[in-house]
């Protein structure tokens, strides 16, 4: 039993929130809240907001003790993309994408120092 918890169309670059992602797979999640608070990224904010909700799902939705969860899955997807232009000389337009994400963090019991999948 995972508790899921998402994040959609948000305003940072797919890129920049997988290297904040990947620093928490697979941690319990009182080590992920401690990397995430000191993590010098814009997206580490959002992902902790996505980790405490996913939290406050497992403990309201399915009973789970906080003490006894992980991360077991988290994931950034590519959202929409929204395309700008910015005039330039003689005329031309130079294309500017704005890019968006989707995070997604699952959250499981690990019981007996182990995780259960």
């Amino acid at each position: 039993m995972e508790a899921l918890a998402r994040c959609r169309h948000v305003r940072i670059s797919p890129y920049k929130a997988r290297l904040v992602v990947d620093l928490i797979r697979g941690k319990s999640v009182k080590e992920a809240l401690a990397i995430l608070r000191f993590t010098p990224k814009r997206a580490s904010r959002v992902i902790e907001k996505v980790v405490r909700s996913a939290i406050a799902n497992a403990e309201n939705n399915f009973g789970m003790n906080r003490d006894e969860l992980y991360v077991a899955k988290a994931y950034v997807d590519p959202g929409p993309t929204w395309k700008r232009f910015h005039p330039r000389q003689r005329g031309q337009a130079f294309p500017i994408l704005k890019r968006t994400c989707h995070i997604t963090v699952a959250l499981g019991p690990k019981q007996g120092g182990k995780e259960v999948r």
